[in-house]
């Protein structure tokens, strides 16, 4: 039996400049920080059930790799060539669906448990490739990178794919201390909000849309590495400018971005102590990150559920392994 606990994350800067679609023709940064919320998982091997057994917010039993319903652990399995006697447990802080890449970590971590001894970034990129490549998802690499690595950190993609990290110089606690977290209480698709903001159906199938938003994006990249420069120079009042920024330009590339409650919600907390601010992750509904100089101003203005949380030094580990069993 092993189990591991992988963070989940919230985008700081530059996000979706991590999909193919941008970076394979202009490369890409973004920046991205893990936090204290976890999905876990359990497997455990045993040669007296001769089935595939899984437990997540579905229960399937299955003979055979093809019958799981849960694309990323069929093709996990697949991957792995495991076709029987397993169990697979998972357990989540945070639902699915709410912008805190869950997919990504739940991937990162049943990796982890398949191959305890790869090393960060391998698990990392077999985690991005089973999602991106095998199942097509029309994602990027921000969410199983940080799932894997934890703590802060500045992500640079070449056109080739290829990824290096290098942590966030900053002051991590007082950067904690100007966030706050709202949930919207909205649930919503990733991979629509992602295909509205790069591809288009045609006869063909689906594809890269024609440099449509390419300008948009553009200032994107250019706010996350101003983003970059504020954070390292501790200047968190510039950051939270530039955040606001970075979501007006956001809402340009897609229709299913926000929503009027959720700018309702946006502009109140702009009239109550906050800075800036940006839906995480890929839009439409989920958490509302805000900077702000007067937490308590924010918190008590605003009527939605507010989410403490801190940054998760660590990625993906590691908590229990018996080896004599699994």
């Amino acid at each position: 039996m092993i189990i591991t606990k992988t963070p989940l994350r919230i985008s700081i800067a530059g996000g979706g400049l991590d999909v193919p679609a941008w970076y394979t023709k202009h490369g890409g940064m973004w920046i991205s920080a893990a936090i204290d919320q976890y999905v876990y998982i359990t497997v455990y091997r045993t040669s007296f059930f001769p089935y595939i057994h899984l437990k997540y917010a579905e229960n399937e039993t299955v003979k055979k790799v093809d019958d799981i319903k849960h694309d990323i652990i069929r093709e996990t399995l697949r991957l792995y060539e495991i076709d029987n006697h397993i169990e697979i447990v998972s357990h989540s802080d945070i639902p699915s669906g709410t912008g805190l890449g869950s997919s990504g970590s739940f991937g990162v971590g049943l990796v982890k448990a398949l191959s305890p001894d790869y090393s960060i970034e391998t698990i990392a990129e077999t985690a991005t490739y089973i999602q991106m490549d095998l199942l097509k998802h029309p994602i990027g690499k921000q969410d199983q990178y940080i799932a894997a690595y934890g703590g802060i950190y500045v992500f640079e993609v070449d056109i080739n794919g290829r990824v290096e990290a290098n942590r966030l110089q900053t002051d991590y606690k007082t950067l904690n201390d100007h966030l706050v977290m709202f949930y919207t209480g909205v649930k919503r698709d990733a991979n629509e909000v992602l295909r509205s903001q790069w591809y288009h159906s045609t006869t063909q199938g689906v594809s890269m849309q024609p440099d449509a938003s390419t300008s948009v994006w553009e200032d994107i990249g250019k706010l996350g590495y101003m983003a970059k420069n504020a954070l390292e120079n501790n200047d968190f009042f510039l950051y939270g400018k530039l955040m606001n920024e970075h979501w007006e330009e956001k809402k340009k590339t897609s229709p299913l971005m926000t929503n009027p409650k959720i700018d309702e919600w946006y502009n109140l907390a702009l009239e109550n102590g906050a800075i800036g601010g940006k839906l995480v992750g890929a839009g439409g509904g989920g958490f509302l990150l805000f900077v702000t100089n007067d937490r308590e101003k924010l918190i008590n203005a605003m009527p939605i559920q507010h989410l403490p949380f801190r940054f998760s030094v660590e990625g993906t580990r590691i908590l229990y392994e018996d080896k004599d069993i699994y």
